[in-house]
Formats: C-alpha cells, structure tokens, sequence
C-alpha cells in the first residue's frame, strides 16, 4: 500500500456501520461460527459507546475502504493495581493480508493501553489460525495457559 492506498488506523465511527458489518461477519465467519444479527447492533453501539467497561473499536482504512478491524476493552485484574486490555477481535480483510494491517492494529491497541496506563495487552486464538500466529510470535509472548469454558 502505497500513496493514495496508503494504511490508515483510526477509531470506528458511526459511518462505519455497514462496512465494519461486513467485516465482523467475514471475522466470526473466519472462526466457523456466527452471531445473531440482533446482536450487531448492539456490538457497534457498545464500540461507540462512552462506558468505561465497553469494548472500543479501531479500523484499518484505505482508500475509504475498511480492510481491517480490531476491538479492545480495559478491566480491572486481580493480580494487578492497574487495568490490563484485552484485545478480543482482530480481522483483515484476506486481499490485505500480509500488508501490515493486522500489525498496525496490534499496535494502534498497544498505543491505547499505554496511554490508559494499562502496561498488560493480552489476545486469544485458535490453533489452526497459523499465518496470524506467524505475526502474534513476532510482536506477543505466547504464554502456557489453556482456555476453558463453562461446560
């Protein structure tokens, strides 16, 4: 991406709605599952809202085109005084991949928690998402422990 294609990382805004839609849809589409389309609505007015314990979202931008997204929200954490963020999703458009869109979300996500003074960034993902993986080694710490949830 070059001159006028050049990557820009902003937060979502409420003009978003139908590209950032698409997105999420090719992101749980990516995991093999998918969401009530009830539940869109209410996930983007989460992204925009001004609640401290709701998630926040950032895009990644180009030529006016959303190419990628990521979402984040800071909570408190038992072992620690300060806040830590969890990055929950992080997608990039498959035409995009390998461009530096996923690294420059990771990053715009760093940003934000150093300047919320939260010095702990952490993500999860599923085994097979190898090429991501390729990425999160280079710039995270794959740490040992395993998921579980409620059965």
């Amino acid at each position: 991406m070059t001159g006028s294609d050049a990557l820009i990382v902003r937060p979502l805004s409420l003009s978003d709605r139908t590209q950032w839609g698409d997105l999420w849809t090719a992101y749980l589409a990516f995991y093999e599952t998918s969401r009530p389309k009830s539940l869109f609505d209410t996930y983007f007015a989460r992204l925009l809202g001004d609640d401290p314990q709701d998630y926040k979202g950032l895009v990644a931008e180009t030529d006016g085109k959303l190419v990628g997204l990521t979402h984040y929200v800071f909570h408190r954490h038992g072992w620690k005084v300060e806040n830590v963020c969890y990055l929950q999703d992080l997608y990039a458009n498959p035409s995009v991949r390998g461009q530096g869109v996923g690294r420059k979300l990771i990053e715009a996500v760093y940003s934000a928690a150093d300047a919320a003074g939260c010095p702990s960034v952490y993500w999860l993902t599923q085994d097979f998402n190898t090429e991501a993986r390729k990425l999160y080694d280079r710039i995270g710490k794959l740490t040992p422990f395993i998921k579980y949830d409620r059965g």
